[in-house]
């Protein structure tokens, strides 16, 4: 069965930092693009970040560009997004998706994690 599960969301205060991970079972993220996405209360889900199979091209969303950094562990079967100088406005739920093709912040993504929770508060 095919599953990506995240970790690593928490509590922080403002200017704190987290890293998610996002591992895979059931298949191998080699060849598949991993991208990041969260959804704060009330507002829709959004894409933050996305990484291609090889790790060759990274995107991010401008919200997070320079806060943010995506990176992955193919020997691991791991995708992670480092999180620093947190802001009160970067409280959501976060998930990581796949997919083989690649679809950047895009909602397209054919799996998804149950995501975990990360919240930002003095």
């Amino acid at each position: 069965q095919l599953q990506l599960v995240e970790s690593g969301g928490g509590s922080v205060q403002p200017g704190g930092s987290l890293r998610l991970s996002c591992a895979a079972s059931g298949f191998t993220l080699d060849y598949y693009t991993v991208g990041w996405f969260r959804q704060a209360p009330g507002k829709e889900r959004e894409g933050i970040s996305c990484i291609s199979s090889r790790g060759s091209i990274t995107k991010y969303a401008d919200s997070v560009k320079g806060r943010f950094t995506i990176s992955r562990d193919n020997p691991k079967n791991t995708v992670y997004l480092q999180m620093n100088s947190l802001k009160p406005e970067d409280t959501a739920v976060y998930y990581c998706a796949a997919d083989r093709d690649y679809h950047g912040l895009d909602q397209k993504y054919d799996y998804w994690g149950q995501g975990t929770q990360v919240t930002v508060s003095s």
